[in-house]
Parts: structure tokens; C-alpha cells; sequence
């Protein structure tokens, strides 16, 4: 495919045709917002990432961001070339007026996988994947977005499991003041930070939180807090959190306290950026003591 096809194509100015250019090899994930499949260029052979998003679960959210131009994750996702972000290579409408982003195809799976059926796969890899996970985030912040929906479920790895791959900007909007008002409550709860919870005023720290929860659920198989599928179970975290080394007694000291700082019920003491998370994490070599 030509640069002029590929830009038509992912600014919407040509209707995608799947059945014609890609050839289904099986669905891999349905997500909340959108289902997801593993398709191969019937031309070149490649496999891609195809997500194609429900329209009535986009309105809903996108209601909730009425009269501010929230650009759509298509729009934002297409802005990352970096090594620990999924690429995506266009997005526009389907032939079915269905909107569809075009991406990277990951084999390793979601983290949250490994995490309930394989952790013993995460053995001497966790650092490695927080760093990862970490300048991903950081590189979002630096692009000025909040990502809104960091959990394992959103990290993925590579074939080999070299690689973690941050993905799913759905909920992604720009961090600027109309986009991070009090009131909007986005996001997965166990993830969620207090002042999200609670609807006061957020801003990137949003970011830090939930990558701190899923840092320290990577390191033990646990949350922080108790666990729910909606908003009650998260109101618990404006409360000290466990100690992490309760269920990881070995865990490196100093990665006990960067996870705990970005888990810190306090704005104030939790960290205001990924560069001090990234510079202290460089530091730390390895899983335990």
C-alpha cells in the first residue's frame, strides 16, 4: 500500500472494506468498548491488530466529554512511534460505518493473563516491565494526554516476552483544564485514584496511580485495596494502602517505596511525573533482595 493510500485511509477520507483487504484469522479480545481481532493482509501477508469499536459504548462515553472536542483514540493513538506503545498504523469508518483502528498485532497477551494464570512467566521480568511501562507513560504525559485507563489488562507483551507494550487509548483525552474538571469518573475502578473517585479536579498523577496498583499487583498477584467491578470497592483508596511487603517479603526496599510513592493516597506525596519514577527505577537491578 502507497504513503497517499495509507494516509487516505487513516484520516477517513476511504471507507475500510475488511472482508476485502483482510482475511480473519480469529477474534482475540472483546473489550469493554470495542472487539478485537488478528486479521492478515490478504496483499502483503502481515498480520494487524484490527479493533472495531461499538458505536453505542463510544456515545456513551463521548457524552461525558459533550462540547470539548475530545479527540477520538484513532486520532490519538496514530501520534505514538515509540518502542513500548503498540503502534497504530490508521483508523477511519468500515464499509459498515463502523469506526475501526488499524495496529500492531502483540502474540504475548495481556499482562492481567500472566498475572491470574502464569506469573511464574513475570520471574525476573517485572523490573524490566515497569521500566517499560513507565517511560511508555511517560511518553503520553510528554505528548500532553491523560491515558485514563491504565491497568495490566492494557499492557501487552511481545511473542518472546521481551517487550511490554502499553495500548487501548479509549479513554485517553487531553490534559488541559476542560478534560480534567471535577466530576468525570473514567476509568477502571481498581485503578482508579482517590481524587477520581471522589470527582475533585485530576491531572497526569491520574496516570501514576493506576501504573503504581499495577505495578505492585505485577510484583504480588494482589491489589493495594479490596477488589470490585465498580466505583464502591475504589472508595477505599483515599486509605493507606498494604504494605507491599506483607505478601512480597523479598521485594527490593527501594522498589517498595517507588511502588508505594506512586500508590499514595496524597497527591501531595505521590510523585508529580515519570522522570523521578524512570531515574529512581534505573537504579534497581533486580525483583528481591
Amino acid at each position: 500500500m502507497g504513503l497517499w493510500d495509507s494516509l487516505k485511509k487513516a484520516f477517513g477520507s476511504e471507507k475500510l472494506n475488511v472482508a476485502e483487504r483482510f482475511e480473519i484469522k480469529r477474534k482475540a479480545v472483546a473489550g469493554t468498548m470495542s472487539s478485537f481481532y488478528l486479521v492478515e493482509e490478504r496483499a502483503t501477508k502481515k498480520p494487524f491488530g484490527l479493533k472495531i469499536i461499538d458505536m453505542k459504548k463510544l456515545g456513551d462515553v463521548e457524552a461525558r466529554f459533550k462540547g470539548l472536542k475530545k479527540p477520538s483514540e484513532g486520532e490519538v493513538a496514530i501520534q505514538f512511534q515509540h518502542p513500548y506503545i503498540v503502534r497504530t498504523y490508521e483508523f477511519g469508518i468500515t464499509t459498515k460505518d463502523e469506526n475501526y483502528i488499524l495496529m500492531e498485532y502483540l502474540a504475548g497477551g495481556g499482562v492481567h493473563t500472566l498475572i491470574s494464570n502464569s506469573p511464574e512467566k513475570l520471574d525476573g521480568k517485572r523490573v524490566l516491565y515497569l521500566r517499560q511501562g513507565a517511560e511508555a507513560l511517560h511518553e503520553v504525559h510528554k505528548k500532553g494526554f491523560i491515558h485514563r485507563d491504565v491497568c495490566p489488562r492494557n499492557f501487552i507483551l511481545s511473542h518472546d516476552g521481551a517487550t511490554m507494550k502499553l495500548t487501548d487509548f479509549g479513554l485517553t483525552v487531553p490534559a488541559t483544564q476542560n478534560f480534567t474538571q471535577a466530576g468525570n469518573r473514567t476509568g477502571t475502578p481498581n485503578y482508579m485514584a482517590p481524587e477520581l473517585v471522589r470527582r475533585k479536579p485530576t491531572n497526569q498523577q491520574l496516570d501514576i496511580f493506576a501504573y503504581g496498583v499495577s505495578a505492585y499487583e505485577i510484583m504480588t498477584g494482589h491489589l493495594p485495596w479490596e477488589s470490585g467491578t465498580d466505583g464502591r470497592a475504589a472508595l477505599s483508596h483515599d486509605t493507606e494502602p498494604r504494605d507491599i511487603r506483607e505478601l512480597r517479603p523479598s521485594i527490593q526496599p527501594a522498589l517498595a517505596r517507588i511502588i508505594h510513592q506512586c500508590i499514595e493516597p496524597n497527591q501531595s506525596k505521590r510523585f508529580a511525573s515519570f522522570e523521578p519514577v524512570l531515574q529512581l527505577l534505573a537504579s534497581v537491578k533486580s525483583e528481591d533482595v
